[in-house]
């Protein structure tokens, strides 16, 4: 079954939802911010993507260039950072029980589909 890792409040996360809805497919929509990944999950949807923890994070949002901008981080404690700040994480993201995209652009998510 598709997931979508989605926040209502970003724009690409809604056009990635609507490519969803418009390809006729059951999914189901995770909202991360409300229902946040525990640290297998990230770990399990980061092993999908074929991409580092790192590449996940969204390096604009002021909690990481707060707190983490500047540190020397373990792929193990970014995960840990984006499960305690889920805002970290890119969205949105598409899985299948196989493999997963960003949607950035949200037509990548094609791709799955």
């Amino acid at each position: 079954m598709l997931k979508i890792y989605h926040n209502a409040r970003c724009s690409k996360s809604r056009e990635g939802l609507e490519i969803l809805k418009n390809s006729g497919k059951d999914f189901e929509i995770i909202e991360y911010l409300k229902e946040p990944l525990n640290e297998n999950e990230l770990g399990n949807l980061i092993k999908k993507l074929k991409i580092t923890p790192i590449q996940l994070v969204r390096k604009n949002e002021k909690i990481w260039k707060e707190e983490y901008k500047d540190r020397d981080l373990s792929d193990r404690e970014i995960i840990t950072a984006m499960v305690k700040n889920p805002k970290l994480i890119e969205r949105p993201v598409v899985e299948t029980d196989k493999d997963a995209v960003i949607g950035r652009p949200p037509s990548d998510i094609e791709k799955l589909l």
